[in-house]
């Protein structure tokens, strides 16, 4: 075979490259933390970039972690392991790990048009002991879902899933979440006591997650995940790899952790007093963001100003202007400053962090 035969016959026939719509789909990129104890009381991003656990209602509890612990080709997954049962479900309660892209990223799926494209999702899974788990999409745009469950076993497995083409509801063509992949791993009545919907249709709560196993029933429970993949059509096809540099840019869309690591200094910038307490830093971030950011830091008194006067450590850090591309950052001390200079502002110990999170 001449080498452009050869080159021609290896060409494969689903179009390679950028077809899976999952970031951090390996679950390489953990800028919040590598593991989080104790949650389950309330919805939020803990550990794995881009993955969300959303909550309502349980006394059931869990540590979420990145481990080391993938299957073949995978270094890593999220662990999810029960440390507080709760066998006693309330009809309101539900548990699930979520990803939520933006709908001008879903435009390849022709929704809402007589050209509308299927979904196929596929994912590696295991666990402590059987189970059955229920995962969804979920059309935020138009109130639309569809839901497909899919067996867990001790082994880590493949799970694919292809779900039918809606021609009904187009996703805004915008940076907001318009779709939501949730996977229920635990839920009440009101969200199974009715008929699993597995074709598009007007959301019903009860028929979310029908047929679901609960991860709360034991303290036993672990749920591993990784290898999480969204694309096109109804084949599931090899898991597209990205460099941990191309998955980190990717995930700093939507959330951005600056840390002090040991002694490396963090310099936030240089910051004008405007009188004695208070010095503005003008900062760009490492990357454009999605929208307008909310800033945190890790404590009120981990910045510090040096200038002529020494150093001052802050009181009280703070965004007074925010901007998706650049903010304005205020750090409060306690006096000493004089009107009109320059000082360095910096992250003043180790593990001390600023983040901006920008996430849907």
């Amino acid at each position: 075979m001449t080498s452009n035969a050869r080159e021609l016959a290896q060409i494969p026939s689903t179009p390679s490259g950028r077809r899976n719509l999952i970031i951090n789909g390996a679950m390489q990129v953990a800028q919040r933390s590598t593991s989080v104890t104790g949650i389950g009381a309330s919805s939020g991003y803990f550990t794995v970039d881009r993955f969300k656990l959303g909550c309502s209602g349980t006394a059931g509890r869990l540590t979420m972690t990145q481990t080391a612990d993938g299957p073949s080709g995978f270094a890593n997954c999220i662990k999810l392991d029960c440390t507080t049962a709760d066998t006693s479900i309330a009809a309101d309660e539900f548990v699930g790990l979520q990803y939520r892209p933006e709908g001008q990223d879903l435009q390849r799926f022709m929704k809402g048009t007589s050209d509308a494209k299927e979904y196929t999702l596929s994912f590696y899974v295991k666990g402590n002991a059987s189970a059955t788990y229920a995962v969804e999409l979920y059309d935020f745009d138009n109130t639309r879902q569809v839901s497909k469950l899919f067996s867990v076993t001790t082994d880590w497995t493949r799970v694919e899933i292809t779900y039918p083409a809606d021609t009904t509801g187009a996703f805004d063509d915008d940076n907001a979440a318009s779709m939501m992949i949730n996977i229920f791993l635990h839920a009440g009545s009101n969200f199974t006591s009715g008929t699993l919907n597995q074709t598009w249709a007007s959301a019903t709560n009860a028929n979310r997650a029908v047929g679901i196993s609960s991860f709360f029933d034991s303290t036993d429970r672990t749920f591993f995940i990784t290898g999480m993949q969204l694309e096109v059509g109804s084949v599931a096809t090899e898991f597209e790899h990205r460099s941990f540099g191309e998955e980190l840019d990717l995930c700093m869309r939507y959330y951005q952790r600056v840390t002090r690591i040991n002694n490396d200094n963090v310099y936030i910038g240089l910051a004008q007093a405007a009188g004695t307490t208070v010095g503005y830093v003008v900062k760009d971030w490492e990357k454009q963001l999605r929208a307008n950011p909310t800033f945190g830091v890790s404590s009120a008194t981990d910045a510090e100003l040096f200038g002529s006067m020494g150093a001052r450590q802050s009181t009280a850090v703070s965004m007074l202007v925010d901007g998706t591309q650049n903010g304005l950052i205020q750090i409060t001390v306690s006096g000493g400053l004089t009107a009109d200079n320059a000082n360095r502002a910096y992250l003043r110990s180790h593990a001390a962090f600023y983040e901006l999170d920008a996430e849907l």
